[in-house]
Order: structure tokens, then C-alpha cells, then sequence
């Protein structure tokens, strides 16, 4: 079991993995990304599990009821479609099970296990139960979900919002990345058919939905812990504008500068946020015309902000908007800010999350500030549930990102347990 487990988890590793730093850049449907799940695909393969897609290029692969088990390594001849294209396509008439998994993305520089853990965890609580001779009375699915953390679209949760209909197709594949690639001219490039993006047929299938996630923060001190709720957060972004001027020639007291408007709204998000007990990250920004010696005519930055409850969120960018726009009008520049995503608290059904700490002989029950699909998967209705491996840092979204090898063994054995449980 353990070879097994590491020896995937070294394969997988090897991706996307910038040897400079570290850190991981598999945005997607970027080449590392699509490596990723090519090999992916040939692990169902050599399980013998069918992997069915839909139109975003959302995978799970499955195990059907009363297949006689199998151990790690073996083969079954795929249908033809997934001969042929790796995958065939999701038919929502089979019967509904249970689907584990999680991403295979990154964030621009990223850690290791954040999303490739649970799609790793699931083949190899799959191979457990395989080993143990558990034949599961419904479908077992692994799944491994588009674009989750945004990094190259900007949309969090991109191909679970796509599939559960909270995206339109027309707006999602309007979007662009960096470069102004859209999402359309990515998904034709890597040879989608445009006309079956929208909501997937997969989800009919999808009973129950259990996500394996390494924990993101330092709350959780056991091996393995069960997630209570995921708190409301979103994307928000500032547009501060100004008048472009020369550095050297230009009074202080004559400028409008929008980068003072911008440093001002920085500082006050980081106190609002501590004031509140909330979490307030200015991340990313553009800058125009982007010279040295010059004072910039516009200054775009995107607010990451989370908090506990609803009220508490609304209050934290009312607060920050609101000193945004006193200081604009002290410095002769104009801010406005546009939500690009927003997603309400999620609340774990009780039910299920307490049968699952039960079940795992008294896990801990712990809220999580980072966002998952799934939550936009329970929302949706899909009876939903997490599982956390320790983080010994608490570090993430970094290449520090780090879980010890016995707390991700941990983890499958967890997984196991209520994959079993759930599919009995």
C-alpha cells in the first residue's frame, strides 16, 4: 500500500514542477496541465476504470457495482469512444454512486498537494478496496475536476461552476487569460466540442461527493479531519485611475496618482480584515503604463476576501470600498470595484459530515477558509463532504506547501473507510 501510494505520488509530482522554484504551474488546459491528466487517464486505464467526460472536460472514472476486484496494474478492454479519445462521453441514464477526487490544476507557483492529493488518495483507496476483496454495492467514481483554483482564467471553481449551470457557457467561454487566449479558443485547441459545454450530465451520477483535500491553514492537529463548512469569499476587483506624468518633472502636490490610491486601499483591507477577524489579500495587480519613471495612469488590483458569515463580508468591502473612495477623492483619482466571483457559505450536511467523523472513530470537525468544489457540488444539491490531511505549517498556495507521508496514509485509509461505508 505504501509503495503504491508514493510511488503514484512521486509520478504525478514529477509534472509541472518548476526546478527552480519548486513550485507547480499547471493552469488550465496548459500543457503540464493536460500531461497531468493524460496520466490520469492511463492510470483508469490500467485499472480498468471507464472514464466518462462532458463538455468542459470534467472527468470521473468509475468502478460499477459487482466488478469482480482487481488489483492496481491490471487492464480491461475501454470502449471504443475512450479508445480513441481517452474518454467517452457522460451518460446520465447508469445508476448514481459515489465520486471522490479533487483537482489537478495549480496556482502560479503552487504546492504539491493542493488538488493532486485527493485525485491520488482516490485511486489508491480505490486499490485498497480492491486488495481487500470489497465488491461496492453502487458505482465508485474518481474524479478529477477543470481549472478549480482560477490561475489562468480567473474564475474559481471553473469547471464545477460550468457543470452544475452557476456559469453560463456564454460567459465562461468569453473568458481570458493573461494573454487574451479565451477559454473558447483553449477548449478548441485541446479538441472540445464547444457546443457540449454547459451543464454535465456527470452530476446525475454523482449520489454523494466526497473531496480528500490537504488542510490549508494550522486548525487541524490530527491526521485527518472532517471540513464543517467553507466560509463565503470572492474575487473583487479594483479599477484605480488617475493621470500618467512624468517621475521627475511632476510636483508631488500637482500629481493624481492612482498607485497612492491603490497603497492606501491595501493598507486598510489588511486592518479592516484583522478588525474583523476576516482574511483580506491584495494578490495581483497591473499596472499602466508600467514605467519606472512615470506616474501610472491606472492601477487594476484584485481583493481576495473571506470571512465567516455573509454579514461579516459584506461589511469587510463596504469598509474597504468605502476608505477606497475617501482617498481617491483626497488624491484626484476615481476607484470602482466589480465583484468577479462570489460564493456563499457552505454548510456540510450535518447528517452526513457526523456519520463520517463517526465512522472515522471521532474526527475532528473543523471550517475551512479556502474554497473547493465541493462546495459549488453542494450547492448544487449534491450531497456533499470533506476530508482534511494535516498540514504540520499551514502553509499553502506556495511551494512550501507540505503533508508528511504517514498523515497522506492516513488520509487514504480515511477515504477508504468511507467510501465503503457510503457504498455499501
Amino acid at each position: 500500500m505504501t509503495e503504491s501510494f508514493e510511488q503514484l505520488w512521486a509520478d504525478l509530482a514529477a509534472i509541472g514542477k518548476d526546478p527552480s522554484t519548486g513550485g507547480y504551474h499547471r493552469g488550465g488546459w496548459t500543457p503540464s496541465e493536460r500531461a497531468a491528466t493524460a496520466w490520469f487517464l492511463d492510470q483508469c486505464a490500467q485499472r480498468g476504470l471507464v472514464v466518462e467526460s462532458d463538455g468542459i472536460g470534467n472527468l470521473v472514472a468509475w468502478w460499477e457495482p459487482g466488478e469482480v476486484a482487481r488489483s492496481a496494474g491490471s487492464t480491461r478492454s475501454l470502449p471504443a469512444s475512450a479508445q480513441a479519445a481517452g474518454v467517452s462521453s457522460a451518460q446520465g441514464a447508469r445508476l448514481p454512486g459515489v465520486v471522490t477526487g479533487s483537482h489537478l490544476d495549480s496556482v502560479i507557483d503552487g504546492g504539491a498537494f493542493d488538488g493532486p492529493l485527493g485525485v491520488v488518495s482516490a485511486l489508491s483507496a480505490v486499490d485498497r478496496l480492491r486488495a481487500e476483496g470489497f465488491v461496492p454495492s453502487v458505482p465508485i467514481g474518481v474524479g478529477a475536476f477543470v481549472e478549480e483554483e482560477g490561475s489562468r482564467f480567473g474564475m474559481p471553481c471553473l469547471g464545477s461552476r460550468i457543470a452544475t449551470g452557476v456559469l453560463t457557457p456564454e460567459k465562461a467561454l468569453a473568458l481570458q487569460d493573461r494573454t487574451g487566449v479565451s477559454l473558447a479558443d483553449a477548449l478548441k485547441d485541446s479538441g472540445a466540442d464547444l457546443d457540449r459545454v454547459g451543464p454535465s450530465p456527470l452530476l446525475s451520477r454523482m449520489g454523494t461527493f466526497v473531496e480528500l483535500h490537504v488542510e490549508q491553514g494550522r486548525a487541524l492537529t490530527a491526521p485527518v479531519g472532517v471540513a464543517s463548512s467553507i466560509w463565503p469569499h470572492g474575487r473583487f476587483r479594483f479599477t484605480f485611475t488617475g493621470e500618467a506624468n512624468h517621475a521627475g518633472t511632476t510636483l508631488m502636490e500637482d500629481r493624481h496618482d492612482p498607485m497612492l490610491t491603490y497603497a492606501m486601499t491595501a493598507l486598510a483591507a489588511n486592518k479592516q480584515a484583522r478588525l474583523a477577524g476576516a482574511r483580506a489579500t491584495f494578490g495581483r495587480l497591473a499596472v499602466e503604463p508600467n514605467g519606472t519613471n512615470a506616474v501610472p495612469s491606472q492601477v487594476t488590483a484584485w481583493l481576495d476576501a473571506r470571512a465567516a458569515s455573509a454579514e461579516v463580508l459584506e461589511s469587510l468591502l463596504a469598509a474597504i470600498t468605502r476608505q477606497a473612495a475617501e482617498r481617491a477623492e483626497r488624491d484626484g483619482t476615481a476607484v470602482e470595484m466589480v465583484p468577479e466571483s462570489v460564493s456563499p457559505v457552505v454548510d456540510f450536511q450535518p447528517g452526513l459530515r457526523d456519520r463520517l467523523s463517526a465512522v472515522l472513530d471521532g474526527a475532528p470537525v473543523l471550517p475551512t477558509g479556502a474554497g473547493h468544489d465541493a462546495g459549488v457540488f453542494s450547492d448544487a444539491g449534491i450531497p456533499t463532504a470533506m476530508l482534511f490531511v494535516r498540514n504540520p505549517t499551514g502553509i499553502s498556495h506556495s511551494p512550501a506547501e507540505h503533508a508528511e507521508m504517514d498523515d497522506c496514509l492516513a488520509g487514504v485509509e480515511a477515504l477508504a473507510t468511507v467510501l465503503k461505508e457510503l457504498a455499501r
